[in-house]
């Protein structure tokens, strides 16, 4: 019988902590594997500190963003090659944050005698909440997403938002890792039973949040979303245009005959510029007169550079009254990276945009749209998955927030569902409706509680309405944000401070 060496049996174990944490995840959506997937790593993290946090990284990073590569190839064209080369480049990075926290944790154990259980759910968040800020922030996969399914365990994200229901995850880890490394240690035993009572805590806020969140609003407002399952190879091509408005107005007029007060196009839902005085920008202002209704609906934008040479182009929401009047424009903040822009474009020229039609876009700002004595906040795409972005709109005054997106890049892949999931979140957070407008699905309403109370099916031309109330309640997530990744950042950040001062006061050390 082969025996594997002790190294490769420690990667291969932490490798297992990766799979399971990503099975965690929709898809397969089994969130209490990310209760116990980080203990193999756990207990063996010490042989090989940096290595072992940086292949389980690798291995639930890699499967959970597969779906990259349909983006890059089938959308963007890219080289099967190229494609895979940026794939695994950025699953290479997002890694290195685990690697950072497992190497860290075990640094302090060593010199501060700080046992991990203590210091790897700090600084695991830490780290969570500088990969959302770092390079235009990714905070795609964040621990506490993988609970999303289980409503009184989300509910506490109002207090703390995502991050502090991952480090709920982490202690829950520790914890059980503790008791199976050393069961009979009076410290692990304590240590336990604090755990379970922070997590009967942690179920019984949840449990009386579910029960005692009001869902409905004294405003309400009846909203239609308008799925037209536009295909991605088709969608900027000029002579489709005509086709595009004719079926998005044909949907509206069916989801209108049941008295709607406001219409929802996705994102680029109008892949042409409505600020234009054409044919199509006339034909799409009718729709609220004819509706008598209002509407907004995704597109391109442009202003002219300050400099007077060329333009600058934006990724845009509009709105118009049941008039055809312009209410106002709102235009995406967080841009894709090497789909809206190209970071570093000089040394990573290769990969091209994955937009089709328009230059690079620019950064809008946040700007609510104004909507009969009330405002919404739009999210454009993955904007939602930016906690502080949801609530700067709230904080400005937003009653409902909404977002737009175009997930048809996904395929069938878990992405959709993915992004969905990260969107219950912002509705938790800010105690808010959501209402998601996405071109090939998931067209969904998302109740302050997390609850989603209409949900479409994927690659279906459709619309459904529903009603959804207007205006947020008062959080603690809401006034002091992400006070609790801060806090880590800085109790992280002073406990490295003081390993280092330690250790270079040690004989032999320089």
């Amino acid at each position: 019988m082969v025996r594997l060496p002790l190294l490769d049996r420690t990667l291969l174990w932490s490798a297992c902590s990766g799979l399971l944490l990503a099975c965690s995840f929709p898809q397969p959506d089994l969130p209490f594997f990310a209760w116990f997937a980080l203990v193999p790593l756990l207990l063996v993290m010490a042989k090989r500190p940096f290595a072992s946090g940086f292949m389980a990284g690798f291995a639930f990073f890699a499967p959970l963003l597969y779906w990259l590569n349909i983006v890059m190839t089938t959308y963007g064209q890219l080289n099967p090659f190229f494609s895979l080369v940026a794939h695994l480049l950025l699953v290479t990075y997002l890694a290195l944050f685990c690697a950072s926290a497992t190497w860290l944790s075990c640094r302090l154990e060593m010199i501060l005698r700080l046992p991990p259980v203590i210091t790897m759910p700090v600084i695991w968040v830490a780290l969570e909440y500088l990969r959302g800020l770092l390079f235009s922030g990714f905070p795609w996969g964040l621990i506490g997403y993988s609970q999303q399914s289980l409503p009184w365990m989300i509910q506490a994200a109002d207090l703390t938002g995502v991050y502090g229901i991952s480090m709920l995850m982490l202690l829950i880890n520790g914890a059980a890792a503790g008791m199976l490394k050393t069961p009979r240690s009076r410290f692990a035993q304590l240590t336990a039973i604090t755990v379970v009572l922070l997590l009967a805590g942690h179920l019984g806020y949840g449990y009386w949040r579910t029960a005692k969140t009001p869902d409905q609003r004294s405003d309400q407002l009846s909203v239609a979303l308008v799925q037209g399952n536009i295909d991605q190879s088709i969608k900027w091509n000029p002579d489709q245009r005509q086709k595009t408005i004719d079926l998005y107005r044909n949907l509206s007029a069916q989801a209108a005959a049941r008295g709607i007060d406001l219409i929802i196009w996705p994102e680029a839902a109008a892949p042409f510029y409505l600020q234009d005085e054409n044919p199509l920008s006339r034909q799409v202002r009718a729709v609220p007169r004819q509706l008598e209704s209002y509407l907004l609906v995704g597109g391109p934008a442009y202003e002219p550079e300050t400099s007077g040479r060329g333009y600058r182009y934006y990724n845009s929401a509009y709105l118009f009254s049941p008039q055809g009047k312009s209410l106002g424009r709102s235009d995406k903040i967080h841009l894709v990276p090497f789909g809206e822009y190209v970071p570093l474009g000089r040394l990573l020229g290769f990969i091209d945009k994955l937009v089709v039609g328009v230059g690079d876009f620019s950064a809008g700002r946040v700007r609510p749209l104004s909507l009969d004595g009330h405002s919404l906040g739009v999210l454009v795409c993955y904007e939602a998955i930016f906690p502080e972005l949801a609530r700067d709109y709230v904080r400005q005054g937003s009653d409902l927030l909404i977002n737009i997106t175009n997930d048809a890049w996904f395929g069938r892949s878990p992405a959709s569902r993915q992004l969905l999931a990260m969107t219950r979140f912002r509705a938790i957070e800010n105690r808010i409706w959501i209402a998601r407008a996405a071109n090939t699905g998931i067209s969904a309403l998302v109740s302050p509680s997390g609850r989603v109370t209409l949900a479409t099916p994927l690659f279906e031309t459709l619309q459904v309405s529903g009603q959804v109330g207007l205006g947020a309640q008062p959080t603690v997530y809401r006034r002091y944000g992400d006070l609790l990744p801060l806090l880590c950042l800085v109790l992280m950040s002073g406990w490295a401070l003081v390993a280092w001062r330690v250790n270079r006061r040690r004989p032999g050390q320089s």
